[in-house]
């Protein structure tokens, strides 16, 4: 076989692994938007208030902190295949029981399950793509993660609203008698199954292999990645880079034996976790159909508003997968700081003008409606081109093959603590102080996180794992 060919031959099963993994990036996104469509349900069978709706609406945040901490670890225990099988698992047990749910309370610990499931993925298919990929397409095919990502959100809010336009509302009862919104979540457990019936047909990742001792496990799956002679190679890189004790990965790995501090490295990756979800993103994504009501949309067409979102998303995702890897991970992540910053900013003029008519009914003025949705899908693209898909690349890739699992742990237990504390407090903030403060305070967070790049964050396109530095 000539080398051309056996190039095609490896990239060709890379391709097939990576799509396998990144399912769970779509599940990601699915569990996570399924919310949006479901409110009104929610609040109608649980007679649920604001701080309900935002509890109920947040609990998966809760299971998704836990599982983002808990996954690095586990995944030097069990290996990144094994965590990814057991957030599965956990993704189709959530969908069952959250649609079957009878109680506020039985629906809060489908929805903690089902976060397990998220913030294991979240965090280990980064980390296992980062690991069986080259350095040269590396960040191209990190960035497949948030396209799933996307996907799964854009799945489930077609499905929302498909389920609910049937339906004729997602209160309204569709088969077997259940209401839409039951069906919403019951949806979820065909790609869950999916999910993990295709884990069973990929490998483990090679440099969990040789932390492990598993040198000959990880030759071989080196060796259908990328030929025997790199293979060879790539061991001997793995293990050299590896501590001088070759002790197991462990959590206190995070602080620097020199300094006595936590590493640097750790606090640049904690700093990208946290101002992906302080710009709050998620609120378009768990309350978007609620919010466009809010200023005058109706159901459907704020459901309409959701999916076009998700669509422009994955464009821009798209548009990352032709970028990063040429002009890099910092340029994209500041241009994406400057551009939420600025149609955030809109976004917040746009609702300071809104006025309530005589019916009580809320809309914006003139050109403004317009206005709004223009800039809040700018800004969705502005994410989607930068920070929802390099700040996953990053985290996947910037920390030294020692610390990786401990270091993802701590930044994905960031990540979705700033998530829950952003999409908990949503409804509440939403009525007071209000919309134009909540979302000035998102556009000032974009600004702040502009100069966080340009200090901290240091470009990584092209260098092998082995050479990264903590």
């Amino acid at each position: 076989m000539n080398e051309g060919s056996a190039e095609k031959v490896n990239m060709a099963f890379i391709a097939a692994i990576v799509a396998v993994a990144t399912i769970g990036g779509f599940m990601f996104g699915y569990d996570s938007g399924v919310i949006n469509g479901t409110q009104k349900g929610l609040e109608a069978a649980f007679d649920l208030g604001k701080l309900g709706i935002g509890v109920n609406v947040g609990a998966i945040l809760i299971g998704s902190s836990i599982g983002a901490f808990g996954a690095g670890r586990m995944a030097d225990i069990i290996g990144r295949r094994g965590v990814m099988m057991l957030s599965a698992i956990l993704f189709l047990g959530s969908a069952l029981l959250a649609g079957a749910a009878g109680s506020s309370a039985i629906f809060i610990f489908a929805r903690i399950i089902g976060g397990l499931g998220v913030g294991a993925a979240s965090v280990i298919s980064p980390v296992y793509i980062s690991e069986v990929t080259p350095a040269n397409v590396r960040g191209r095919l990190s960035s497949v993660q948030q396209v799933m990502i996307i996907s799964g959100l854009t799945g489930a809010f077609i499905a929302n609203f498909v389920l609910a336009r049937y339906a004729g509302g997602s209160t309204a009862p569709l088969w077997l008698d259940y209401p839409a919104w039951r069906w919403m979540f019951w949806l979820q457990a065909i790609p869950a199954a999916i999910y993990f019936v295709a884990l069973l047909f990929i490998p483990e990742s090679p440099r969990y292999l040789v932390a492990r001792g598993r040198d000959a496990d990880a030759l071989a799956v080196l060796t259908r990645l990328f030929g025997p002679l790199e293979a060879a190679r790539k061991v001997s890189e793995i293990r050299a880079s590896l501590s001088a004790d070759h002790h197991r990965p462990k959590l206190s790995d995070l602080i620097s034996k020199t300094t006595g501090k936590i590493r640097p490295i750790v606090w640049t990756g904690i700093g990208l976790a946290v101002f992906q979800q302080l710009v709050g993103i998620n609120v378009v994504f768990y309350y978007g159909a609620t919010l466009w009501e809010a200023v005058g949309f109706s159901e459907d067409n704020a459901l309409q508003i959701n999916i076009l979102s998700g669509v422009l998303s994955i464009g821009a995702c798209l548009g990352t997968i032709m970028l990063v890897d040429r002009i890099g991970r910092k340029p994209l992540l500041l241009v994406g700081s400057a551009g939420m910053a600025v149609t955030l900013a809109i976004v917040a003029y746009a609702f300071s003008t809104a006025v309530t008519g005589a019916d009580g009914a809320v809309s914006l003025p003139g050109h403004n409606g317009l206005m709004a949705l223009i800039a809040a899908n700018l800004y969705v693209i502005f994410f989607n081109l930068s920070w929802g898909p390099i700040m996953w690349v990053m985290l996947g890739e910037m920390f030294p093959n020692q610390i990786r699992g401990s270091g993802l742990a701590v930044a994905g237990f960031a990540q979705w603590i700033a998530n829950a504390a952003i999409s908990v407090s949503f409804p509440a903030l939403a009525v007071s102080p209000g919309l134009v403060v909540t979302y000035t305070g998102y556009a000032l967070f974009a600004a702040i996180s502009f100069f966080f790049v340009r200090k901290m964050v240091h470009e990584t396109k092209g260098r092998e794992l082995e050479d990264m530095e903590g």
